[in-house]
């Protein structure tokens, strides 16, 4: 073979390097045991390179730019739902439209407020349930516990989401009336009571059935009772027996405990209670009649304060809470029964207004609360007669109540309770 000194690049040719000492453009297909390290610029052909899903394999991209079927057990730092075996809580303090699967229940969360230590976490499973900060009024149900005519130990439950007639899913543990109620996140209380009694009872919000002894007893027997709730407390404040505040757990099950009094001793009995995220408020009394709003703090065992008037002096009203405000419908006032709705706003020192009226005038009804609307239930006329009426009227707004449905029985004086 003849081999030819030239620095032509061809069959049979020298190979000579150009004047950067760089080899010049030939053909390298044949070269063999060649580093790959060795290249450090450039681009290859796809087809040279070694792709595919399996071990030591380059992976890529399919004709539309997606990642083919393989496995992804070992992939780490991709963002996706917490799986626990609990529920997220409203100081998770996670980022908004996190994903949280407790896979013990099954409920699936997504939250959609992430204040700090106030989250919320809305349900978006097959479950029902969120998880939210404390919020006295009910969502499901309002409840009217006992009263007076006989049979005095009937529960009643009605529809917040829609309206209709109460029905009869229990009974308390006695023929009862003018006593307390609150509710906590799975139970309505009853406490004290005519004739006059010691007991706190409670019956569940997610079965259907009679109440029960809790074990715990008020300070002294009343009745006539002002009930309030927090978010881990029922109070029973005022009453027959004089003007303490007194205070009982959802969680414990034990006695109650005096934790402060009225900012007044007189008219102590038939006042209205309230219930604020930090505070209870009571309005108006009976022997002597009193348009006075106090309110006491949660948070210490503290006295009340006179924080402003209803519109009238008057006792015995239908008493609910809205999220930001008091309302207290009807009621009796000087020897005369009213149909008066007054609102007062809770977290101010402020009077009540007058933004409507109830259906019928009476006295010594029971009020619950939804979202959005108070209701009056049951309650006595000027006549000494009762009623059996439902009243429902909306929050945040200037406007008489409407009849929604009945209750079970005509009554008055009854414990109340939302779900």
């Amino acid at each position: 073979m003849t081999i030819n000194v030239t620095n032509a690049v061809g069959a049979n040719n020298t190979i000579v390097l150009d004047g950067n000492s760089k080899i010049p453009a030939i053909d390298g297909s044949q070269v063999t045991a060649l580093s790959a390290t060795a290249f450090t610029t450039g681009t290859l052909a796809t087809a040279r390179i070694d792709v595919g899903t399996t071990a030591g394999k380059i992976l890529q991209l399919d004709g539309s730019a997606r990642m083919p079927a393989l496995s992804a057990v070992n992939l780490t730092g991709i963002p996706g739902p917490t799986v626990s075996t609990s529920d997220p809580d409203i100081d998770t303090n996670s980022t908004l439209g996190a994903k949280w699967i407790n896979k013990t229940s099954g409920e699936v969360y997504i939250c959609t407020d992430a204040t700090t230590d106030e989250n919320v976490w809305t349900n978006v499973g097959a479950g029902s349930g969120n998880v939210a900060p404390w919020d006295f009024p009910g969502e499901a149900y309002g409840y009217s516990a006992g009263g007076w005519v006989a049979p005095k130990d009937t529960i009643d439950k009605f529809s917040f989401t829609s309206d209709g007639n109460a029905t009869d899913v229990g009974n308390v543990l006695s023929d009862m009336q003018a006593w307390g109620g609150a509710s906590s996140a799975t139970y309505g209380y009853v406490v004290g009571g005519y004739p006059l009694s010691l007991t706190i009872q409670k019956f569940s919000f997610s079965t259907d059935g009679n109440s029960v002894d809790t074990g715990g007893d008020l300070t002294a027997t009343r009745d006539g009772i002002s009930g309030h709730t927090s978010e881990t407390h029922g109070y029973a404040t005022a009453g027959s027996n004089g003007n303490i505040i007194e205070r009982y757990s959802f969680a414990g099950g034990g006695n109650s405990t005096d934790v402060g009094d009225l900012h007044h001793t007189s008219g102590t009995t038939s006042i209205m209670g309230f219930s604020a995220e930090t505070y209870g408020y009571y309005a108006g009394a009976q022997n002597p009649y009193s348009n006075v709003i106090g309110r006491f703090a949660y948070a210490s065992s503290a006295n009340g304060a006179d924080v402003g008037d209803l519109t009238v002096a008057r006792a015995i009203a239908g008493n609910c809470s809205a999220t930001d405000y008091g309302y207290s419908g009807g009621g009796f006032a000087s020897g005369s029964t009213s149909t008066v709705i007054d609102r007062f706003q809770f977290q101010a020192s402020s009077n009540a207004t007058d933004v409507g009226d109830i259906t019928e005038s009476k006295r010594a009804h029971g009020g619950t609360s939804s979202q959005t609307h108070g209701y009056c239930a049951g309650g006595r006329f000027q006549n000494n007669s009762h009623s059996n009426v439902i009243d429902k009227f909306q929050f945040q707004a200037t406007a008489n109540a409407t009849d929604v449905g009945d209750l079970t029985l005509a009554r008055q004086w009854i414990s109340n309770a939302q779900y």
